[in-house]
This record gives C-alpha cells, structure tokens and sequence, in this order.
C-alpha cells in the first residue's frame, strides 16, 4: 500500500505540470498548427498560470468543506473533457480552455501528491514526504522536453494532447482507486470569501497576463499593458481591504506582511528567476542555432538527474536545524551553473552545457525542502495559515516562474540591440577585413547570379546575419551573467541575515 501511495504521489505531481510543460516547449510547433500569432499562442502557458494561482485561494477551504479527493474529481473530469473536445476543435480557443483546465486541476493534483506521499512514508519521515510531494512537479520541464519528440511523431501535435489525456485518465483513476483517508469536515465557506475571490484572483490574473505577454507586444508599446498592469494593483489592493477588515479572513495578511514570510517569497521568486536560466536561456541559445529537442535529448537527461538527485539529497538531508546552509548551497550551484555558461559562443552546443545544466537542475530542487520547510513553520504554529502558505508557495512559483521569462527574455532582447549596434557600427566597406569577408561572402552566389552588385547586396546580407547572430550570443552572455549574478546577491543578503541573527543569538 506504501509502494501504491507514493507511486500516486508521483503520478499526480507530475500530472500536474507535464501538459502544460508539454505545450510551453512546443509553443513554436502549436502555434502553427494553431494559425496563431506570437501573442496569441502565448495565452497558452499564461491561461494555466492564471488558474493555478486563483485555484489555490479556495482550495484549502474546499478541502476542508468538501475533501480535496472530490475537489480534484470534479476538475479532472473538466480538465478530461475539455481535452477530449479540443482533439476535435483544435482552436486556440479550445486550446486556452483546456490549460486553464489544467490550471485549476493542477492547483489540487500538487496539493493531493503531498497528502499521497504522507501515507507512503512513515511518520517520522514525514519531513521528507512533504519535499517529496512537492518536488514530483518540479521534475515536468525536462521529462516534457525528453518526450515531446517521440508524442509529435506519433500524430503531431494531437500526440502531445492524447498524451495529457491519458495522463489525466489515469490520474482520475488511481484518484477513485485509492483512496485517501477521510478527513474532518467542517464549514468553513463564507460569502465574504467569493467576494475577495474575486478581486485577487481577478488582480492575479491580470497580472500573469502582463508578465507573460509583455515582451511580446513589448512593455511600452501596447495600451493595454498599462491599462491592465493598473487594474491589477486597484484589483489587488480592493481585496486586501475587504480581507483586513473581516473578522475571519481567507487570508492572514499579518503573517504574510511579517519579515519572515516576506523574505521567504522574495527568496523563492529570485530563485525561480535564476531557474530561466534554462528555459529562456540555455534553450534559446540552442534555438538561435538551429538545434531542436531531438538534437537536446542527451542534455536533457543530465538536467533529468541533476533534479532527481536535487530531490532525493534534499529529503535526506532535510533538518529543521539547518535550513539556510542548503539553500545556500543550492544557490551557489546555480551560480557557478550560469557562470559558466557565460562564455558562450557560436561553437557552443548541448554537451557543452552538461556539466553546468545538471549544477542547475540539482540546485533548483535542492532548495525546496528547506525553503518549504520555513514558511509551513508558522502553518504549524497556526494551522489557518495554511490557505495563507498555499497562496504564497503557488504565487512565488508561477508569477516567479513568468516573472523569470519575462525579465530575462526582456534582458535579451535589449542586449541584443545593444550588441547589434556596436558591431553594425564596426561594419564598414572601408575596413579592408571587412571588405575581403563581403567579397568573400559574394563569391559564393557567383555561380547561380551574375550582376556583381546583387552578389554584393547578398554577400553584406550574409555578413549582416552572421552579425545579428553574434549579438544575440553576446546577448544571451550577459542573461547568464546577470542570473550569476542575482544568485550571489541572493547568496549574500541570505548569508548576511542568518550570521546577523547567529550573532544576536548568542548575545545574553
């Protein structure tokens, strides 16, 4: 029965990431089959984020009302159906419907892998099933991005779908198979609560929406980026209002507000940032190469193990004496990881990448016991804080995850107009580098075009692209950089704070 748990717990916390991970490393391929454009395909991955993080602020209410088992089969079955129905649409509109689906499915499935993974463990490890439960969902990039190729071969782009509704099937099956144990109901639901609902899921929504489409329409060229940002914080600022002038808020602004939480989520959002480092960055240099997943498979299950290990060490090794140093730890990894691949250049390919990409994904999984383990202290000490934890842990994860893409997708684009630039600038006829490179770029449509100035104009077209490629690398440089660089401020600001407070310990 423990075997049977703890493999639930891992299909649920993988069920709960992998179709959206699915669809966001193959956007290019969707948008296509799609008909869509940049911005409308990008609604895809943003859809999921703006459900998972609104779920999550009535989902321990319902469980507590109404069990969380009969929560994740009323949104599995949706998510079932609306999947079902697009393998015959294929809309973008469907195509939004189904990872909103899975946004608010996937609220519930990360919840219901930990409580899985707490009956497959012994009680006196019950530290390690809540870094187990959590951390199955963080393994769904690498597994998405190892599959995809095979799923796509099968049937294009409806593999990736039957794929996550065979996944979502099982998933509801092993729900109705096993059972959690019951647990105590009571009423919990007010009316007041729907109203808050409201304001900040709606402010959140807004919010995701901005930060996954900003880069795309560009932050200070569409309206309504500005007119949504706005609506956003008014939104947000209305359901703070309402939630601190009630006698029984959903939730505990104070405990959020506190010193401790507020560096916890600042922490688990920088954190997330230096994780793009992979998505937006190590898979972006590969895509300006030309290389695909297929050509990345071999790097990818490197970056597989480095998060398996990560996980495993990390609820070995958790201890509620010593959280900070692994934390530490895994930001250091992640800062020599993206250090390292600062060097980049046009030679640069995946097995290049192995040793740096496995620092990362080791450290990106090392880190989330302890810091799991931190903010559920003050759930322990005051379980109503738990909608107040849940909200927290789901908000730092997706808004950082989108927060992540979109700073440092923004970071390339301007770099790569800066390193344009200066290079443009040195491209001139009169350098007589310069000039034997156009010449010798010219000589090669020698044999298909005659007039010397068209072979000229394609010869500095050539060299032109050659330029704009060597930017973008340059480019992608200081994105790696920069993330080193975020994760030893972090690294300071972490270490300065724990000897500061070692120190005051220790004063009589």
């Amino acid at each position: 029965m423990r075997v049977a748990f703890g493999s639930i717990s891992v299909l649920l916390g993988i069920t709960g990431g992998l179709g959206n991970a699915l669809v966001t490393v193959n956007l290019p391929y969707l948008q296509g089959s799609l008909g869509a454009d940049s911005a409308e395909i990008a609604w895809l991955p943003a859809a999921y984020a703006m459900t998972y993080v609104s779920m999550n602020l009535m989902l321990v209410k319902f469980r507590q009302q109404f069990g969380l088992t009969a929560f994740t089969r009323i949104f599995l079955s949706l998510y079932v159906l609306v999947t079902l129905a697009h393998l015959f649409v294929n809309s973008s509109t469907t195509a939004v419907a189904v990872r909103a689906a899975h946004g608010m499915v996937g609220a519930a499935l990360t919840s219901l892998s930990l409580y899985y993974m707490i009956q497959a463990l012994p009680q006196r490890w019950r530290l390690k099933a809540v870094v187990l439960g959590f951390g199955s969902s963080q393994l769904a990039p690498p597994i998405a991005r190892l599959i995809s190729v095979d799923l796509l071969q099968i049937d294009q782009w409806r593999g990736l779908y039957r794929f996550e509704l065979g996944l979502a099937l099982f998933a509801l099956a092993c729900v109705f198979l096993l059972r959690l144990p019951p647990g105590d109901r009571t009423r919990t639901f007010e009316k007041l609560d729907f109203l808050s609902f409201a304001f900040l899921s709606t402010s959140a929504g807004l919010l995701c929406a901005v930060l996954s489409l900003g880069r795309i329409d560009w932050w200070l060229d569409a309206p309504w980026i500005g007119v949504a940002s706005a609506l956003s914080i008014a939104l947000g600022a209305i359901g703070i209002l309402i939630e601190r002038n009630r006698q029984r808020p959903l939730l505990n602004l104070d405990w959020l507000a506190s010193g401790k939480i507020v560096r916890l989520a600042l922490a688990m959002i920088l954190i997330k940032i230096i994780l793009s480092e992979q998505n937006i960055g190590a898979v972006g240099l590969f895509q300006l190469f030309g290389l695909t997943n297929e050509q990345t498979q071999t790097l990818f299950w490197i970056v597989l193990a480095g998060a398996l290990a990560g996980l495993v060490i990390s609820a070995l090794t958790i201890s509620l004496a010593h959280l900070t140093l692994p934390v530490v730890v895994a930001l250091g990894l992640m800062l020599a990881g993206a250090a390292m691949d600062s060097f980049a250049t046009q030679d640069t390919r995946p097995s290049n990448l192995y040793l740096s990409q496995f620092l990362l994904a080791f450290g990106g999984t090392l880190f989330l016991g302890p810091t799991l383990l931190t903010g559920l202290g003050g759930v322990l000490a005051n379980p109503k804080n738990l909608i107040s934890f849940a909200v927290l842990f789901s908000m730092t994860q997706n808004i950082g995850g989108l927060a992540g893409s979109a700073l440092m997708g923004t970071l390339q684009t301007v770099r790569e107009k800066f390193h344009s630039g200066h290079l443009v600038e040195h491209l001139t006829g009169t350098d007589p580098i310069i000039a034997d490179a156009i010449s010798h770029f010219a000589a090669n449509y020698g044999g298909v075009i005659v007039d010397p100035s068209l072979q000229r104009a394609l010869g500095q077209r050539a060299l032109g692209a050659i330029a704009t490629r060597e930017a973008n690398i340059l480019a992608y440089n200081d994105v790696f950089m920069v993330i080193a660089a975020i994760a030893a401020g972090t690294i300071l600001c972490i270490s300065a704070r724990a000897m500061a407070e070692r120190v005051l310990y220790r004063q009589p």
